[in-house]
């Protein structure tokens, strides 16, 4: 039976964080969920631009102190908005209250992406939302050099007791991160996103590789990209095999059949980590409807339960 992998994802806009919280503590008591996961965005993306945002880092804190199974982190932490040395200090502290569980998630975040460049459709919602909260939107290449450097900042953070840290894009000088995360040499990282230049950052330093999938982007794009990761991991030396594959789908209630066969199609292009993204309203028994209806098939062979059909 293929490793194939299955988490939630909670978007925390438009939806209250009792909802969030008791979809986490139902997913923490089924086991066939392995991980959960927020985003990382500071006003809504979609919907009525007045609604309700949780900031990522904060409710994961909460909700890392509540659960105790399962792992966790944000899909995928944006490098723009907190600066690498303050994120290395809030991903070990997390990893201390959950005890060891964090995968961290990380992303350029918002760029000058210009129309028609491909990936996922529409505006940027960047926009908006950097000049809401006094950030600054960089050139894609210097978005990757940026994260690069905080993959760097944070490794060092883990694993040393004190260093300095001359990059082109940030400095450092006597820093220290006490305590240090359970794991060791630090948490998962996760890397989000399908450009060329970094996928190569994906093969340099990622445990894990992330990727929108339908209806952002076609099955076989991503199977294309999963080439592009193979070269590079060729190129470097390294076994691609030592990189999870990880891609977001987002579950039909009504149809759960069609999200069994996207399943079925994106584990056939190479995918090994399936985030089911889940729409809001939350219903009630959400995880264990997934677990029966979507994930089971995946599971050593038994039968599946039969349930009545989700309610809002």
């Amino acid at each position: 039976m293929t490793d194939v992998r299955f988490g939630i994802k909670t978007a925390p806009m438009h939806v209250s964080y009792e909802d969030i919280r008791r979809v986490w503590l139902e997913a923490d008591a089924v086991p066939e969920i392995e991980d959960a996961w927020l985003w990382d965005h500071l006003l809504p993306i979609a919907g009525p631009k007045d609604g309700q945002a949780l900031e990522s880092w904060t409710l994961l804190a909460a909700l890392a102190a509540q659960t105790r199974r399962l792992r966790l982190g944000v899909l995928v932490t944006s490098n723009r908005v907190r600066p690498p040395a303050v994120l290395g200090k809030m991903a070990s502290t997390l990893d201390v209250v959950s005890g060891g569980r964090l995968v961290v998630g990380l992303g350029v975040g918002g760029t000058h992406q210009p129309p028609g460049a491909g990936g996922i459709a529409g505006e940027n919602p960047a926009i908006a939302e950097y000049e809401a909260y006094g950030l600054t939107l960089v050139p894609p290449g210097e978005g990757i050099a940026r994260l690069g450097e905080t993959v760097e900042i944070l490794k060092r953070m883990w694993t040393r007791d004190v260093f300095d840290f001359e990059g082109r894009h940030y400095r450092l000088k006597g820093t220290r991160c006490e305590p240090k995360p359970v794991q060791r040499p630090g948490p998962p990282l996760l890397i989000g996103g399908w450009g060329t230049r970094l996928l190569r950052l994906v093969a340099e330093h990622a445990d894990v590789w992330n990727i929108p999938g339908p209806p952002h982007n076609r099955v076989e794009f991503i199977a294309e990209r999963g080439r592009v990761l193979d070269a590079h991991c060729a190129d470097l030396g390294r076994d691609p095999r030592e990189i999870r594959r990880s891609v977001q789908l987002v579950v039909s209630y009504d149809d759960p059949a069609a999200t069994r066969a996207t399943v079925e199609e994106l584990v056939a292009a190479g995918m090994n980590h399936i985030v089911l993204n889940l729409p809001r309203p939350y219903p009630w028994g959400v995880a264990r409807w997934l677990a029966d209806e979507i994930i089971a098939g995946w599971r050593p062979p038994h039968a599946r339960a039969t349930r009545p059909p989700l309610t809002a």
